[in-house]
């Protein structure tokens, strides 16, 4: 066994020995199903803390040859699928983190160099009779030791962890970037010595105009993580098995915890957080511990026309439509406010529901670290609303239209420069903003709740373990409030929640244009 060539079991040994271990092992029948097969390039892009590290060491310790890991997954998922026996520890691995080699930026542009030199290193110890010394490269002398080797079993399996890392240590250096993206073109575009390859880090593969520059992977992503959604980090089973271990609340951890929702109806939690808060029994966020506030700071403070209202907007539950598809997985190449909120769903910070192809803040936690990046002059006017909400969801449930009214002119003062307050929609963001502290009672804001004669406009929901009233919010601009609830009661908005069965606020808020006021009605509605 080697530090790249077959590097065995021992770091996955220590994984299963913490005390919490989730058995993810079925994901390796699905590589396997993958062996030798045209598609056998797997690209698999999670945030930090979501377990890629612990996955690629995993493969590394059921593939490697020389190695018995048989005690290590017997008793694990994968060892009651048919393929198990037949490929564990059948395979020559060469196990690559690439962050290890990326140790002095004034030499980015050698360090693929030194990579293939410590790799060669080691196939020489254990093929050095099959290949010539003066190969000129790591993809040369992979394919001369499959040529020359007698073996059935001769093949590779690539394991790449943190792939992406060169786009964050040389995220202005094109250059650099392109060479690596070349180099793992050659290494294994049309190789027959590739088994498998298996690459994890945070983002996609690097886009060079309309195209990827290795288009031979499938991408497994936080955008679309397909048949691997159950195994981006913790179910929500495990999550309650594990409340149940540690006897903690479940509905608080979901609060702080759920929230990346994907087809397949998968519920996944940041297995990081969950675990430390099974082991330490304090709510909070554990996102800090690894990844500062700073950087989602710098992404939230670009000058792009609508990110700010849509942060807004997002703050306070609401979900903002985003064309994804122009993104160029990389962290300098931004042309609109998409391509910054496409970033934060691949670093976490922002969850994607590829049905409606909206994104929004996925749980507590992260809210937490959105409000530390906003703590800055250029935010004071969202921090100042945001101190209102409480009074203002008080007055709500108190039938105090007056209060809500006068509350929503303050918020509206206090970020007149970041809102361009001229539509419906931006009263919808201010509304979201007014009602953050609903958080606390209700299940995420519903936008446009469809109903049998139009929409509602906005629907808070309380949560299963509240009894506060439901909220139905209809929106007017430069009518009246009166307006609003008649709209909700002529087109029986009521009706699309027929099956709910609490008390019900009817809430019609109007903001007159000339005056620059707002009015506001409110209806207890008997059911």
């Amino acid at each position: 066994m080697g530090l790249y060539l077959n590097p065995g079991n021992d770091a996955f040994q220590i994984a299963i020995n913490d005390d919490i271990y989730e058995d993810k092992t079925a994901m390796i029948a699905f590589t396997n199903s993958k062996l030798n097969k045209n598609k056998r390039y797997l690209c698999v892009s999670r945030p930090r803390r979501f377990g890629k590290s612990m996955t690629a060491e995993m493969l590394a310790a059921y593939y490697s040859r020389g190695c018995d890991s048989y005690e290590l997954f017997h008793h694990l998922k994968i060892a009651k699928d048919d393929s198990f026996a037949k490929h564990l520890n059948q395979h020559d691995v060469i196990y690559l983190n690439i962050q290890q080699f990326i140790f002095d930026s004034s030499k980015l542009d050698s360090f693929i160099e030194c990579m293939e030199s410590e790799v060669i290193k080691e196939l020489k110890e254990t093929y050095g009779n099959l290949f010539t010394e003066n190969t000129l490269g790591l993809p040369n002398v992979l394919a001369q030791i499959y040529q020359n080797n007698p073996s059935k079993n001769k093949g590779f399996i690539f394991i790449l962890d943190e792939w992406d890392c060169i786009f964050r240590e040389a995220k202005n250096d094109q250059n650099v970037q392109k060479q690596y993206l070349d180099f793992l073109k050659l290494l294994f575009k049309d190789r027959a010595y590739v088994c498998l390859a298996y690459m994890t880090g945070i983002l996609p593969i690097k886009k060079y105009g309309t195209h990827s520059a290795i288009n031979i992977f499938d991408e497994y992503s936080m955008m679309n993580p397909r048949e691997l959604s159950e195994y981006v980090g913790f179910t929500e089973d495990e999550v309650k098995e594990l409340c149940a271990r540690y006897h903690r609340d479940f509905d608080e951890v979901q609060n702080w915890y759920d929230g990346y929702k994907f087809a397949g109806h998968w519920n996944i939690y940041n297995p990081k957080s969950v675990v430390d808060v099974m082991q330490s029994g304090e709510f909070d966020s554990y996102w800090t511990e690894t990844e500062t506030y700073e950087a989602l700071k710098i992404y939230i403070e670009t000058d792009y026309d609508g990110l700010r209202e849509s942060v807004i907007t997002m703050l306070g539950g609401g979900r903002c439509a985003i064309n994804s598809r122009k993104f160029q997985n990389d962290m300098t190449t931004f042309r609109t406010k998409d391509d910054v909120l496409t970033l934060l769903v691949h670093l976490g910070y922002l969850a994607y529901d590829k049905k409606t192809q909206e994104v929004y803040i996925p749980n507590k936690e992260i809210a937490s670290e959105f409000m530390n990046a906003m703590d800055e002059p250029a935010w004071d006017g969202v921090i100042q609303a945001i101190a209102q909400s409480k009074t203002l969801l008080d007055a709500t449930l108190t039938l105090d239209a007056d209060t809500v009214a006068a509350g929503m002119n303050i918020i509206h003062a206090e970020t007149t420069s970041l809102l361009k307050y001229n539509d419906e929609n931006s009263l919808a963001c201010s509304i979201f903003m007014a009602y953050y502290s609903a958080k606390v009672f209700y299940m995420p804001p519903i936008r446009e709740l469809p109903t049998g004669k139009g929409f509602a406009d906005i629907v808070y929901l309380p949560r299963r373990t509240e009894t506060v009233p439901a909220l139905l919010i209809e929106l007017k601009w430069s009518k009246s409030a009166e307006t609003a609830i008649r709209q909700i009661k002529d087109k029986e908005y009521v009706e699309t929640l027929k099956n709910y069965t609490g008390d019900i606020l009817l809430v019609g808020i109007n903001y007159d244009k000339k005056s620059k006021e707002h009015q506001c009605i409110i209806e207890r509605y008997k059911v």
